[in-house]
């Protein structure tokens, strides 16, 4: 059962890395060929960022949450 639990938390997190990847490239990537440039670089690395503070702010607040119940 509890490698079940880590499978699934496994594939949760890839769909997350997966979504965040696209979504910043989407946001960041421009017309600059096949590598991105600095400016590029640095947007993709501060929508990751936030993208990863977000999830980390979801997760306290359920966590939170989740402990006012028991």
């Amino acid at each position: 059962m509890m490698q079940a639990q880590q499978e699934a938390n496994q594939q949760i997190m890839q769909d997350m890395m997966n979504r965040m990847t696209a979504s910043c490239f989407k946001k960041c990537a421009g017309t600059s060929g096949d590598k991105l440039d600095s400016r590029e670089q640095s947007c993709m690395a501060m929508c990751q960022d936030r993208y990863l503070d977000t999830r980390q702010q979801v997760q306290e607040a359920l966590q939170k949450r989740q402990g006012m119940q028991h």
